[in-house]
């Protein structure tokens, strides 16, 4: 049997933070979406779950000198800077162009565009990446290395 802790790992913390999302937007009375079971954004940051569950994985199996955990570590960081500036702008601009479109009311045929909204939830906020890594350490120290 395979058994690959560090995917077991990553995968883990990523499903648990992709029902966490849905739990909490029918928590804050958005209705069950989903879309939240596989969309970007919002709490917790799911990519920052995996790369950290990831990271602590390789730490685990690997030992901290290994290049595994190095490359891990060094994903992670990349990861997880995406998420808080070049994502999180990115999705200010998206609700910034909406607003523009709907005080302009621009139709497709006017901008050569699609008449639906740009996505404006793509990115996260410190919290969001905080409670990703939280929830990734946390399934890094919870998932047997071997069973």
């Amino acid at each position: 049997m395979v058994y690959n802790p560090v995917l077991i790992g990553g995968a883990s913390a990523w499903a648990a933070a992709q029902i966490i999302k849905v739990i909490i937007n029918l928590i804050k009375g958005n209705g069950f979406l989903p879309e939240r079971f596989v969309g970007s954004g919002g709490m917790p940051s799911a990519h920052s779950a995996t790369v950290s569950a990831a990271a602590v994985m390789s730490l685990k199996v690997c030992g901290p000198d290994s290049p595994v955990f190095a490359l891990a570590a060094l994903i992670s960081i990349i990861v997880i800077y995406d998420a808080l500036n070049v994502r999180y702008q990115s999705g200010l601009h998206a609700a910034e162009l909406n607003r523009l479109r709907k005080e302009r009311k621009l139709s497709s045929a006017d901008e050569k565009i699609s008449g639906k909204d740009f996505k404006e939830l793509l990115g996260h906020t410190p919290e969001e990446v905080i409670a990703g890594v939280a929830l990734g350490i946390i399934f890094g120290i919870l998932i047997p290395v071997k069973i």
